[in-house]
């Protein structure tokens, strides 16, 4: 690989040797065993060693990881490839696994997959190699989702901040109402910029995965984390009171044709990105649309408004006074081989230094709270990084910790039944009955 990222190590070698204090503090800091600090010049010379990575990233994502991994190369001398495996990271992972020859590290975006390839024997224990910064640098909740029974498998780099409410700042302005703090105030705000004339809320409900995440940031708030955790592991039945409680304040929403754009029918008829161009193309065909940080490259993207001044963001509303909570998803860094510049390039991961390369370049968040925030690009990125890695209450995507036929399959589960519950939101009964019926299967 290029080494293209001379200036942004050059950077950090600067920043290090000014927060020394003597010759002794002078050089950049990079890791030992478990993640423990060391110094750029006791860091081990990996010349002439090779690594390769998977991971889904193409464009200008794939281009922003080669950046972190020049880094890397800059300090230890590997050459490490990067292979982008295209949207299903399993199909390409497995086929290489049972022919002996897997990449040497892999991100993978579900928990479910880092089990998957736990139960086939296949990765790396990393404790040794990263455990020390993973406690040092993350909330006890990416330990845990990097671990199978005790044993810590991956490194949480690339993550997403899938609780946020963004909207249209000259509508709002123009209809004389502040961002809401509560789902009450919400629905008070969505009336207001229906009377003055634009409809509230566009839903991407054509896309199923848009609905789950509106149903578990509710969830998630009305239920809290214990019951969030058990519902995803099916130890409740979707037909529990608390899944019957969160769909009821969906409907509160939902049932109303005068708060969503297009009514019912318009909202599960609307992709994603359509549904975030409708807020933020002139004039205006709605005021606010729901869904992760990633929003935001769709609004730059594909619309003239401008992050800040056009386009905004709130975090997803409290239900009934509920504390802050973040629903997320992420890419996890698993180690398949015993590479010794695998595992060196797995302990740079778990670093800040690591993560703030591509922080600095956009269009990337990290759960690492050694970060400095400074380092994001605009404040809007800054804001939902600090949301991220200040909640006590994180969860991740709730449909990604689940069976694939249930929270994954386009036309059926979870992203089939609530494209029913919001075309009939009054039948609360009925869609969780459905629920249930179709996770027992998927968890058989």
């Amino acid at each position: 690989m290029a080494k293209r990222a001379t200036a942004v190590l050059s950077a950090l070698l600067l920043l290090a040797a000014a927060c020394g204090g003597d010759d002794s503090d002078d050089a950049a800091t990079t890791t030992t065993a478990g993640g423990a600090a060391t110094t750029a010049a006791e860091a081990v010379d990996l010349s002439g060693q090779t690594v390769e990575v998977a991971a889904v990233w193409s464009g200008s994502e794939q281009q922003n990881f080669e950046e972190v991994l020049a880094v890397f190369e800059e300090e230890t001398g590997a050459d490490v490839t990067f292979t982008s495996t295209g949207d299903d990271v399993a199909a390409t992972i497995g086929p290489r696994l049972q022919a002996g020859s897997p990449p040497d590290i892999a991100m993978l975006p579900q928990p479910g997959l880092l089990r998957d390839f736990a139960a086939q024997g296949a990765l790396q224990d990393i404790e040794e190699v990263a455990g020390a910064s993973v406690d040092e640098n993350y909330a006890e909740i990416w330990r845990e989702l990097g671990s199978v029974d005790g044993t810590l498998y991956g490194v949480w780099f690339k993550v997403a901040n899938k609780s946020t409410v963004w909207y249209n700042v000259p509508v709002l302005d123009d209809a004389g109402v502040e961002p809401p703090e509560d789902w009450d105030g919400f629905l008070d705000t969505a009336g207001t910029i229906s009377d003055f004339g634009v409809p509230p809320v566009s839903v991407g409900g054509a896309d199923g995965w848009v609905l789950t995440d509106w149903f578990e940031n509710v969830y998630l708030r009305a239920a809290g984390g214990d019951m969030y955790d058990q519902l995803a592991a099916h130890q409740i039945p979707w037909t529990d009171q608390s899944v019957k409680d969160a769909l009821g304040v969906l409907a509160e929403l939902f049932a109303d044709p005068t708060l969503l754009a297009g009514g019912a029918q318009g909202a599960i008829q609307t992709d994603f990105p359509t549904s975030v161009e409708a807020v933020f193309v002139e004039p205006a065909r709605a005021a606010m649309v729901f869904e992760g940080d990633f929003v935001a490259d769709v609004i730059t993207s594909s619309t003239d408004a401008e992050l800040g001044t056009g386009a905004d963001f709130f975090p997803f509303p409290a239900v009934d006074g509920s504390e802050p909570a973040v629903v997320g998803g992420g890419d996890v860094a698993v180690l398949f081989t015993e590479n010794e510049a695998a595992r060196e390039l797995m302990r740079f991961l778990a670093t800040p230094e690591a993560a703030e390369v591509w922080a600095a370049a956009g269009g990337f968040l990290s759960a690492n709270q050694g970060v400095d925030i400074g380092v994001y690009p605009d404040e809007i990125s800054g804001r939902m990084a600090e949301e991220l890695v200040s909640t006590e209450l994180f969860r991740f995507d709730m449909s990604d910790l689940q069976p694939a036929a249930f929270g994954g399959t386009v036309g059926a589960g979870m992203w089939k039944l609530l494209q029913d519950f919001v075309a009939a939101p009054a039948n609360i009964d009925g869609i969780t009955a459905q629920l249930e019926a179709a996770a027992a299967a998927a968890f058989q």
